[in-house]
């Protein structure tokens, strides 16, 4: 099912299938988590209206499970169909088409700031990951690291198939990038180009010894945060354990993270206002993808199964972008690439944090189109840095 959403009204209800489970029978203002899938469409409507490109937003069906299996998704017994949300910008002509996968705690819409400018240049399809935004949100059943890997990964490919995509350029934030340098890892033959963004997981805890980490979990305090982290204690909780109070909750970390406390271009009032919306809408639902957590990291965000240790199977030449106050560490990328038998380019971005993209809009696209230059223009190809980014 789509819509096209670039000229409707920003506070429209787009008519989205949702499975009965998901619908509500109480008024929202006497919920105790007032949010619901439709919150969440219609306050990704409201972001993206400050988007001048026009967009269509759909509902893509990928099934109850991988084709030709028996297994449906996530060791679940329904055979309900599953969506990804999609959102698709108009592009001019033949332009390489870019596919954005948001981070663990984020959503496509976080990429407010950017699809335009990136949209004069590729045709830009955004999606929620499967558990995320306003995708299908099935129970989390997994009980392995592999298994939630193949969650993301084979939702994904689910949901290239439905597209009818091949030859497109992959980039994901933060755990996006996770997803899709596994994603790339075994199904290069679709990828043209990899741009991870503060990509999380090069390393393990065993790569990166931390002395400040080990002191702190020899504490009380680090003994408790650790059995939360192994209990699956996840932030959207406490969103939801504040039940009305959440939105104010997220009201504050919204203004403190990207105003107060922001490394680069502060939101502005409406941007912080749609923002906070928006983000409180898709912490706040149900519990899904975000229980991957403890799978795929250890405590510290040190994954289980680092992309380090597949660095010398990569086959898609790949940039990496970091914010210069990124909180990540972009060593272990420069380690991966060592291995590496394919072009791979680390680029720093100054005043950007873990969030470049917002923190440094201008900065950010500068360093996409440079990851990109020579599928846009053969001729870009030996085109050197553009000023103000750095090279790890």
């Amino acid at each position: 099912m789509a819509e096209s959403a670039g000229q409707s009204s920003a506070g429209e209800v787009p008519a989205v299938r949702v499975s009965s489970s998901t619908r509500w029978l109480w008024p929202s203002v006497l919920r105790w988590i007032p949010t619901s899938t439709d919150h969440i469409i219609a306050s990704e409507k409201r972001l993206l209206s400050l988007v001048k490109t026009p967009y269509v937003q759909e509902q893509v069906n990928i099934g109850s499970g991988p084709q030709g299996s028996k297994v449906r998704w996530f060791r679940s017994s329904s055979n309900e169909p599953r969506f990804i949300n999609t959102v698709t910008f108009d592009s001019k002509g033949e332009a390489p088409t870019l596919v954005m996968v948001h981070g663990y705690g984020a959503s496509q819409g976080f990429f407010f700031r950017n699809f335009d400018a990136l949209a004069g240049h590729f045709q830009v399809i955004a999606i929620d990951q499967l558990g995320w935004g306003g995708s299908s949100r099935p129970d989390f059943t997994c009980k392995s690291t592999e298994e939630t890997e193949a969650w993301f990964i084979d939702s994904f490919e689910e949901w290239r198939k439905a597209k009818n995509l091949s030859n497109f350029i992959l980039l994901g934030h933060s755990f996006g990038g996770y997803v899709a340098a596994k994603y790339a890892l075994k199904h290069p033959e679709h990828v043209r180009q990899l741009v991870l963004v503060g990509p999380a997981g090069f390393s393990s805890e065993q790569e990166n010894k931390s002395e400040w980490l080990t002191r702190f979990r020899a504490t009380w305090q680090g003994a408790i945060v650790n059995h939360l982290w192994e209990s699956n204690f996840t932030p959207q909780k406490i969103v939801r354990g504040f039940g009305p109070w959440g939105p104010e909750m997220v009201r504050r970390y919204t203004n403190a993270r990207f105003g107060s406390y922001s490394t680069g271009n502060v939101l502005t009032e409406e941007e912080s206002k749609l923002m906070t919306d928006y983000v409180y809408h898709t912490l706040a639902a149900k519990a899904s993808g975000e229980l991957c957590l403890k799978y795929i990291f250890s405590f510290g965000a040190f994954a289980r199964r680092p992309l380090l240790h597949s660095a010398s199977d990569w086959k898609v030449p790949t940039t990496v972008i970091y914010g210069c106050e990124d909180w990540m560490d972009y060593q272990g990328a420069q380690r991966a690439r060592e291995d590496m038998k394919v072009p791979c380019e680390i680029i720093r971005v100054p005043q950007g944090g873990h969030f470049v993209f917002i923190d440094n809009p201008s900065g950010f696209h500068s360093a996409v189109l440079h990851a990109c230059r020579k599928l846009l223009s053969p001729d870009l190809d030996a085109q050197s840095l553009p000023p103000g980014l750095i090279s790890a």
